[in-house]
């Protein structure tokens, strides 16, 4: 067995970013960008005005009482396209470009209007409630960097670039086979010698998840000729997934079908719980994930080995388990020679304090708990027993390519 780390080490090695696609701004949310985006305009494009009230030069409004007139009207796109001069002042809106000759505004609140003769209450100095040119942004402003993940506030800040597509890393195509004559599709009667078969759809959902297109081949039942059958569609995806079989019982035949055609195989087995019987090589070119059967088992490997896998193929920073210190809740035992992840509610209280609790029972079965849990608490191998308030690590399972 190896560890944890020289796992996803090998995973990050085994992927090469993925190339380059154009997609429209309403296409590219939860997309990795492949090419930093410099912007096409200023913003906003000249100075403006951040509040409704009169355009002024300050140095008239020096000393108040003092009225002016007032020889226009400036609102946001219909400026106005005289000149203020001295004694003058323009009625302007929020948003509106600053007349000529205008350094400042004098909000509303601050007047006394009898016609167009403006009386001025309170002094301003020069700029005030002012935007200037470029304030946000210039043209030519590198605004995101290649590996950026388009959030819902990118897209904005996209468009007001007047960004109308953008260069992302293609998505990652990724087969699922399922393997197993015990498999059932949800809506078909389940025998007593059957269960369904939830895993095919929530690797699919994991990898919708953290951006990539999932394809399920449907279910290779144990049988040499259905397994190499099933295995062959996969042919030309970025990303093979087998879930069960991978183990060395006498029906587990995941290993020897793709032995018989070339496997090579990278490693077997990790020193981790759950999830100790994972294949990873390469199969007819394309790189594969044997991940183990049990539900919470294929849910851990893929919380750590396809999130890996998928960030190197969408060019981002490869995840290497990076963790989340937080307070335990409650005592732990000491652990053996495999990493365990434990399944675990997380809390935080007024003051911002993190605490993760442990499920207090982790079969690998149980979907409910996986579920229900917020996090995973990592117990290295052979760490010592902990106490409530001692400090572990996490990792979050709330993770969303999406954002806001």
């Amino acid at each position: 067995m190896i560890s944890v780390e020289q796992a996803l080490a090998k995973v990050c090695e085994g992927f090469t970013p993925l190339g380059l696609e154009t997609v429209s701004l309403d296409r590219a949310l939860g997309r990795a960008l492949a090419q930093e985006v410099p912007s096409q305009v200023s913003h906003p494009p000249v100075a403006v005005s951040a509040m409704d009230g009169y355009a002024v030069q300050a140095r008239d409004v020096a000393g108040v009482p003092c009225t002016l007139t007032q020889i226009g009207v400036a609102q946001a796109g219909s400026g106005f396209d005289g000149q203020i001069g001295t004694g003058q002042t323009v009625r302007i809106f929020t948003g509106a470009p600053l007349p000529q000759g205008a350094d400042s505004i004098v909000i509303q609140e601050n007047t006394s209007v009898d016609g167009s003769s403006i009386k001025v209450l309170e002094t301003v100095p020069p700029g005030k409630f002012v935007r200037p040119a470029g304030l946000d942004f210039r043209s030519g402003d590198v605004m995101f960097k290649s590996g950026k993940i388009i959030s819902a506030r990118d897209i904005g800040l996209l468009a007001a670039m007047n960004v109308p597509w953008v260069g992302v890393h293609r998505k990652p195509r990724v087969a699922i086979v399922s393997t197993g004559d015990e498999l059932v599709m949800p809506g078909q009667t389940v025998g007593p010698d059957q269960i369904i078969n939830s895993n095919a759809f929530a690797v699919a959902a994991y990898v919708a998840t953290l951006g990539g297109d999932p394809l399920n081949l449907g279910i290779a039942r144990d049988t040499r000729q259905s397994l190499h059958d099933t295995l062959a569609s996969a042919k030309g995806a970025d990303l093979l997934i087998t879930i069960g079989g991978a183990s060395v019982g006498d029906y587990d035949l995941v290993q020897s079908v793709m032995g018989e055609q070339g496997l090579e195989l990278s490693f077997y087995k990790i020193a981790m719980r759950p999830g100790k019987p994972l294949i990873f090589g390469r199969f007819l070119d394309v790189p594969v994930l044997g991940l183990p059967g049990n539900p919470v088992s294929a849910g851990v490997t893929s919380a750590l080995f396809l999130r890996a896998a998928m960030d190197v193929m969408l060019g981002l920073t490869p995840f290497h388990g990076a963790l989340v210190n937080v307070v335990l809740g409650d005592d732990l035992d000491a652990n053996d020679h495999r990493q365990d992840y434990l399944r675990a509610h997380l809390s935080i209280d007024s003051l911002g304090v993190q605490t993760a609790v442990a499920f207090p029972r982790q079969d690998s079965s149980m979907m409910a708990r996986f579920a229900q849990a917020d996090c995973l608490i990592v117990r290295p191998p052979l760490a010592r027993a902990a106490k409530k308030g001692d400090r572990v690590d996490i990792i979050p399972l709330n993770f969303s390519r999406l954002g806001f």
